[in-house]
């Protein structure tokens, strides 16, 4: 009870009884907000499960931090001394697999079970489509990451969970696909690529189970030109010149041949190829290809017209790490087919997954997350934040190949990946979160 109301020190009898009222209105209202409060929480799950880009973008926006927070630990505590749980596969093979099969295709799963049905005219995907997706694949994850903590049994029940998600999301997107008699061939192309992404997941998972190493490494290249670059490029090849158009107008001249889709996958399986033969001092000569095949792409998009608006130009930007990580790929084959001294180490690897993966990642889920709760489609002051913290991280890691001190850095770069993606990531949570601002159901 206030001071105020005491007379000499006793309570004047008028001002216990306005208390008691007040009291009663303050019990009684925060009873309707604890109330609310555990209404809101419990349709969460329903609000979430309400589309699919919603769900998976969720999980993936919170694999951003997990896989990463897992990766700094593990190298902070080789620089500096730290206690941390070992993991129960080689670190370094977990980073790359559980960033490329889990954290990036959480993603490419939101994205295409919405876009799939949209993009060969038939029905909305119903919750039994996806909600089985999510808690194999988000669930397998988050089971196997507790497994890296020095727990193999959760690590091995995990990748099982997450391969039966997987399967399931091939037998959805397929299903569409084939009553579609396979024409679109955009999404026959991304279709391929999740199904080379299966059998790459298998392949870690029977070396987890006690199989050969080899099959661990035959993952991780699939991972990076089976699964993911060419669903990007995809992906890209499709939406990003309709997005200039739409953004520009009649005097952005569209760039979407039908040969790109089927030269591209020449070129790329070639990479794949010469990586899994282990001809690296061969690679040139698919690299060098592909290096001018996504510099034709990027100059016939016309970049100059579309730094405007900044949705738009984020775009064009992620996609000029292309043909420089490219560049790089090339350049480091040929210094080995010359059997030179020089060695870039993971430059090409990480300019093309950081630089063109992530940023890619940040323009495109800020335009859909955008788009897709009702907001207006603009690049806001966080995802320009991330993004431009993104650049930064890159050159970070690009430098830690050639720096004397190359743990350090590298601990850096994984502690800077945090930094730049927390605020994009809080971001992102809550609108998911929370309803379309709009009123609109989704």
């Amino acid at each position: 009870m206030n001071a105020q109301v005491y007379l000499n020190g006793y309570p004047n009898a008028r001002t216990i009884e306005a208390e008691n009222v007040n009291l009663g209105f303050i019990m009684e209202f925060g009873n309707l907000e604890t109330s609310s409060m555990r209404a809101a929480l419990a349709e969460l799950p329903v609000l979430l499960a309400s589309a699919p880009h919603r769900l998976m973008f969720f999980a993936g926006a919170t694999a951003i931090i997990g896989s990463m927070l897992w990766w700094a630990c593990v190298l902070g505590s080789g620089v500096y001394g730290a206690v941390f749980p070992a993991s129960p596969v080689p670190a370094g093979w977990a980073h790359s697999i559980f960033t490329q099969y889990g954290m990036l295709p959480f993603f490419m799963f939101g994205f295409l079970l919405t876009v799939f049905p949209r993009w060969m005219g038939q029905p909305a995907l119903g919750k039994r489509h996806y909600v089985p997706v999510f808690i194999g694949v988000f669930g397998g994850y988050l089971l196997s990451h507790a497994g890296l903590l020095d727990r193999k049994p959760l690590l091995l029940a995990g990748l099982v969970m997450m391969l039966a998600g997987w399967t399931y999301a091939l037998f959805v997107l397929g299903g569409i696909l084939v009553h579609n008699g396979a024409k679109d061939r955009t999404a026959l192309s991304c279709f391929s690529a999740l199904v080379l992404g299966f059998l790459g997941l298998a392949a870690f998972t029977a070396f987890a189970f006690g199989a050969s190493p080899e099959l661990a490494l035959v993952a991780i290249k699939t991972g990076t030109f089976g699964l993911l670059l060419p669903i990007y490029f995809t992906v890209c090849h499709r939406m990003l010149p309709f997005f200039s158009a739409s953004a520009i107008g009649p005097r952005y001249q569209m760039f979407k041949p039908a040969w790109s889709l089927p030269v591209f996958w020449v070129l790329v399986l070639a990479h794949l190829g010469l990586e899994l033969a282990r001809l690296p001092q061969w690679l040139w000569l698919a690299d060098a290809p592909l290096m001018a095949f996504f510099l034709t792409h990027w100059i016939r998009w016309q970049p100059w017209k579309c730094m405007r608006p900044g949705l738009l130009a984020v775009l064009h930007v992620a996609a000029s790490w292309l043909p420089i990580a490219f560049g790089l790929y090339a350049l480091q084959s040929l210094l080995l087919f010359f059997d030179s001294n020089i060695f870039l180490g993971r430059m090409p690897v990480h300019a093309l997954t950081i630089g063109f993966f992530g940023s890619m990642l940040v323009a495109m889920v800020t335009r859909v997350t955008q788009g897709h709760s009702g907001r207006p489609l603009e690049m806001g002051r966080i995802p320009w934040l991330t993004f431009v913290l993104l650049q930064i991280v890159v050159l970070i890691r690009l430098f830690a190949e050639v720096a004397q001190d190359a743990s350090g850095w590298l601990a850096i770069a994984a502690f800077a990946w945090l930094v730049a993606f927390l605020p994009w990531v809080l971001r992102s949570l809550w609108i998911f979160l929370t309803p379309r601002i709009d009123g609109n159901p989704g």
